[in-house]
């Protein structure tokens, strides 16, 4: 399944829902739209993965890169990873740098 990736941003939260495979082929697609979202300066990424079946090492490497284009004022939630994905995340550690949380509500987080 190809990769498909919306981009919407509410005040100073980016929000990302990622869907389909994100492998070497289609990790250019999801840097891309990192990019375009670090340039709003959110707050807040918000990363919505419910529909996200397959990441690969490029794709991992795509939430690095995110984590340090945002810089470390900016937090970025991983939000209702399937069972697959938070293992990949817990395996490389990537989990250890982003929230993981089951689903999102910007009115009970703080910030």
């Amino acid at each position: 399944m190809a990769l498909s990736v919306a981009s919407t941003t509410t005040g100073d939260v980016a929000t990302l829902t990622i869907s389909g495979e994100l492998d070497g082929a289609s990790a250019p697609q999801l840097r891309d739209e990192v990019e375009k979202v670090a340039g709003r300066n959110p707050k807040r990424l918000v990363l919505m993965v419910q529909d996200l079946e397959y990441i690969a090492s490029a794709g991992i490497r795509v939430l690095v890169y995110a984590k340090q284009k945002m810089g470390t004022g900016v937090d970025i939630y991983v939000v209702a990873p399937q069972a697959q994905i938070l293992d990949t995340l817990q395996k490389t550690g990537v989990d250890r740098s982003v929230y993981v949380v089951d689903k999102y509500d910007s009115a009970s987080i703080n910030g």
